[in-house]
């Protein structure tokens, strides 16, 4: 099992950052793909960004230019920094863990919204 607890969220102006955390713990051995998808009321959860232990990275056309993922091995961390945020950002973000690109580990999720 792995256990994912995720911090940062909070409320942002349009135009502002913010960035996620993910602390994975447990069976780390499972974590060769680790990302974030978020899901807005009344839509489906969408992937937003994804890294592989070895550093590929894959974006949502959405957020590209805008967001970055990356990862700490040493921590078992996985970090999200949004910029330029929009109110189409807005949304609930679940960090993900798995050994493949679809996960099996899901995070307990953390509030984003942007609003002025």
């Amino acid at each position: 099992q792995v256990q994912l607890v995720e911090s940062g969220g909070g409320l942002v102006q349009p135009g502002g950052s913010l960035r996620l955390s993910c602390a994975a713990s447990g069976r780390i051995s499972s974590t060769i793909v680790m990302g974030w998808y978020r899901q807005a009321p009344g839509k489906g959860r969408e992937l937003v960004a994804g890294i592989t232990i070895g550093g590929s990275t894959n974006y949502a056309d959405s957020v590209k230019g805008r967001f970055t993922i990356s990862r700490d091995g040493t921590k078992n961390t996985v970090y999200l920094q949004m910029n330029s945020l929009k109110p189409e950002d807005t949304a609930v973000y679940y960090c993900s863990a798995g050994s493949r690109w679809s996960p099996d580990y899901w995070g307990q999720g953390t509030q984003v919204t942007v609003s002025s």
